[in-house]
């Protein structure tokens, strides 16, 4: 049994102390409480909602995994590159991040799990409802494109780092029903919907800083192929940003509708470029636009590619 201690701080809350000295989940974190698993200056707490007055000394016993409730599956995965410390993928459309409370198969997670090691396996509870090993970035479940996991934790605190501090940069390619100007960059603060909470909106309830440059790279009618760069990581944000334009992603059920030319919403993640955690020098994966979306292109009277030097197959 792996045991850890560090230094309470001042009026936080003992599972979210725990969860960021130690870099657990929340929930694993209260679990951890519930269970006998720490105590305050050698006495034992079960009470995760516990006020910290920052004299304490946290005492930590991270017993080991439970059985897997999440197993690995044979699913086909494009792996781009790979080695010691992260995996790039392409990841298809359809298949979710990681399992959720709901869904704990067809995943990312589920397809990598014994192909390679995934970062923080210790750290998540297979049982939970947010397991999500290697995961330190997401893209929504019919998105298609880059997506990066780490392989070791230090891995992990290095690329989630890299997110966190805005090191990275992505860019997307997007058909949007309707149009916007050439160029034009969006800073709309996203928050939840106050009715419908499955959706994010501009404004919304607990708004977040939200950044988005969009270029148009062709058009067709009534609709425009772009290039989106989000400058922030917010939820749906570049659906939502396009949605707000009034040109919302061509078949996104959630912001827009459905579509007779795509299957799912048209946006897939062409390139990142992250600090590789080894040497923190630039680092590039590209994964090629899918063939639904450059077939949904041309069902739209659009030419493929858009024009001479655009790097999108």
């Amino acid at each position: 049994m792996e045991f850890r201690v560090f230094d309470a701080p001042v009026n936080e809350r003992l599972d979210v102390a725990i969860s960021r000295a130690l870099e657990f989940s929340r929930s694993y974190a209260k679990e951890l409480v519930l269970t006998g698993f720490v105590q305050l200056n050698g006495r034992s707490v079960s009470k995760p909602s516990l006020k910290l007055s920052g004299q304490e000394i946290v005492s930590v016993s991270i017993p080991p995994p439970k059985p897997m409730m999440v197993e690995p599956e044979d699913i086909p995965l494009d792996i781009i590159y790979q080695d010691d410390d992260l995996a790039a993928i392409n990841k298809p459309p359809g298949l979710a991040a990681h399992p959720t409370a709901s869904l704990r198969s067809g995943t990312v997670v589920n397809a990598l799990l014994g192909q390679i090691s995934l970062s923080k396996d210790r750290q998540f509870d297979p049982n939970d409802e947010d397991y999500r090993p290697g995961i330190v970035h997401r893209l929504d479940k019919d998105t298609s494109g880059v997506m990066i996991v780490a392989k070791n934790n230090e891995a992990h605190r290095h690329i989630s780092n890299s997110f966190k501090r805005r090191l990275t940069d992505k860019e997307y390619v997007a058909i949007a029903v309707g149009d916007i100007p050439d160029d034009i960059h969006v800073d709309g603060p996203i928050g939840r919907h106050p009715v419908h909470r499955q959706k994010m909106m501009v404004g919304g309830n607990n708004p977040r800083s939200a950044n988005t440059f969009f270029r148009v790279i062709a058009r067709s009618k009534n609709h425009v192929l772009v290039k989106a760069k989000p400058h922030t990581g917010r939820t749906h944000q570049i659906r939502v940003h396009l949605a707000y334009l009034k040109a919302s992603i061509l078949g996104d059920k959630v912001y827009g509708q459905e579509s007779g030319v795509i299957a799912r919403q048209a946006l897939h993640a062409h390139q990142l470029t992250l600090p590789h955690p080894e040497d923190n020098q630039a680092i590039t994966f590209l994964a090629q636009v899918p063939a639904d979306m450059v077939e949904a292109w041309l069902r739209l009277g659009g030419n493929w590619p858009p024009a001479p030097g655009e790097e999108l197959l």
